[in-house]
């Protein structure tokens, strides 16, 4: 991978350790598969009504495991694959503009020198995380 977008995955990995975000990628699959579970093994032993019965609480069931899972953002980001990886780095690069720089070290001393660059790197970054990762975010207090 380019050096620049492992620049950009590093600066956005330190941002959102700085921030402490967190995010709880959405398993809508994984509840679904629950629910449809749920609802085949209640037709199995009730019949019609067990459908039912089964369905509400393999929705509720799978409601559950599937909330409230949230992770570092930095640990989401480092497992992105490429192609991911390349979305981000073009998001973010559209908020850093022309910003020029020679390693890691002075990208992230720009970024986090300058409060409204910040802001907008941030913003790029959690619009990614919930449009691209489909994901809701949240700060850690």
């Amino acid at each position: 991978m380019a050096p620049r977008v492992d620049d950009i995955m590093r600066l956005c990995c330190e941002l959102s350790a700085h921030d402490k975000i967190k995010v709880a990628v959405k398993s809508s699959a994984k509840g679904a598969a629950v629910a449809g579970g749920g609802a085949f093994v209640g037709g199995l032993f009730g019949g019609p009504m067990g459908i039912a019965v089964g369905g509400a609480v393999g929705g509720l069931l799978g409601s559950w495991l599937t909330s409230g899972q949230f992770q570092p953002l930095p640990q989401i980001l480092m497992e992105l694959p490429p192609n991911q990886k390349q979305k981000l780095y073009n998001d973010v690069m559209q908020a850093l503009g022309r910003l020029d720089w020679t390693d890691v070290a002075q990208l992230i001393a720009l970024v986090m020198g300058n409060a409204t660059l910040k802001q907008q790197v941030v913003s790029a970054l959690i619009s990614y995380v919930a449009k691209e990762l489909r994901a809701d975010v949240r700060y850690q207090d």
